[in-house]
């Protein structure tokens, strides 16, 4: 089930160009899965050669390194068009700053900076980290509203995409008035968790569409709010690949979303003791459509069976090589490729 609706495309302009990236001579959609090391860094480079990037991981100059070099060397870009801070925790925003001197950052999209740490915290330690990021040079700075798209270029080349936000503040989309949905049916099997008072639940959720091909990203949005979105109808539709939420920790990934979504494949941005949770894995086994799990990292706690299949996962030693994972949709999105260049794993995918 895809929703027309929510496909819509922005077509405004943006001045400037980037220099020539992988994708600008065959009109493919481009999508890099950083290694920062249990945080979260997804770079989108759009066949009108406009980067996306959703959160920048960690301060401390690793992450920044990590991101910029996948930019620079696998994506050829210059510049990032466009930073989206999915929510105020420092594994999703810390790097930001960092990054920013070591390629210009032109837009900024996020809930807007906060003054007092969102999860209650006391003491100055938000406010140190926070301050970077507030102060870090951009074109422009913006608050992120439920139910639009960003400015992307129309491609010359053939199909456009588009990025629409479908969450944000525990705000979720709406359909508009005059459509008519049938109710969810898996929604009676639901249940609820303890209620999540941290920044988590305020997460940017994001859909990526490239023709058929769609993309969910949603942050670290925990379970009782992401629920919203598919019930009691399903706002989303299916997609074809599901960012596993929240780095696979078990207080997200209501089965109620992943069934809802149908994906053909999840990509998880974990650390080696960190995500993986076994709810989460149990889930993302039990989902039919699923033929392919991927992991940044292999989980070595001592529930080594919370992971995926070894030649599914980018990064298999506790000290290692910061191995991506990339994907590319072909240019009339009919197929995508998944791959993890560092151990020659590559599989191909019908899109929806």
């Amino acid at each position: 089930m895809k929703l027309p609706w929510i496909a819509s495309v922005a077509a405004l302009a943006l001045a400037g160009s980037l220099t020539a990236s992988a994708n600008s001579k065959n009109g493919q959609l481009d999508v890099y899965w950083v290694d920062v090391e249990g945080g979260a860094a997804t770079l989108i480079v759009t066949p009108a050669d406009e980067s996306v990037l959703i959160d920048s991981g960690n301060p401390g100059g690793r992450d920044s390194k990590r991101i910029a070099q996948v930019a620079h060397e696998k994506a050829g870009l210059s510049k990032i068009d466009f930073y989206i801070t999915t929510h105020f925790h420092v594994d999703h925003f810390g790097g930001a700053a960092e990054l920013s001197t070591l390629i210009p950052i032109r837009n900024v999209y996020d809930n807007g900076i906060p003054e007092q740490d969102p999860d209650g915290g006391k003491g100055d330690n938000f406010k140190r980290m926070i301050e970077p990021y507030r102060n870090f040079k951009a074109e422009t700075r913006n608050q992120v509203k439920v139910g639009e798209s960003l400015p992307l270029k129309s491609s010359a080349k053939g199909l456009s995409s588009s990025l629409r936000f479908l969450a944000a503040r525990t705000e979720v989309i709406q359909p508009p008035a005059n459509v008519r949905m049938a109710a969810n049916a898996d929604c009676s099997n639901g249940k609820e968790k303890s209620p999540d008072t941290s920044d988590n639940r305020n997460s940017v959720v994001s859909l990526i569409q490239f023709g058929g091909f769609r993309l969910y990203i949603g942050g670290d949005l925990t379970w009782n709010t992401e629920s919203k979105l598919v019930c009691p109808f399903n706002l989303v539709g299916n997609v074809d690949v599901y960012q596993v939420t929240h780095h696979g920790l078990d207080i997200s990934n209501n089965p109620l979303v992943v069934r809802a979504l149908a994906p053909t494949v999840s990509i998880m941005s974990n650390g080696t003791r960190k995500g993986t949770g076994a709810e989460t894995i149990a889930t993302l086994k039990s989902v039919q459509s699923i033929q392919a799990s991927y992991q940044i990292h292999k989980n070595l706690r001592d529930d080594k069976e919370s992971n995926t299949s070894d030649a599914f996962i980018a990064n298999l030693e506790e000290k290692c090589a910061a191995n991506h994972i990339e994907l590319h949709v072909a240019k009339d999105a009919k197929e995508y490729t998944v791959s993890i260049p560092a151990n020659q794993t590559s599989r191909t995918f019908k899109t929806k």
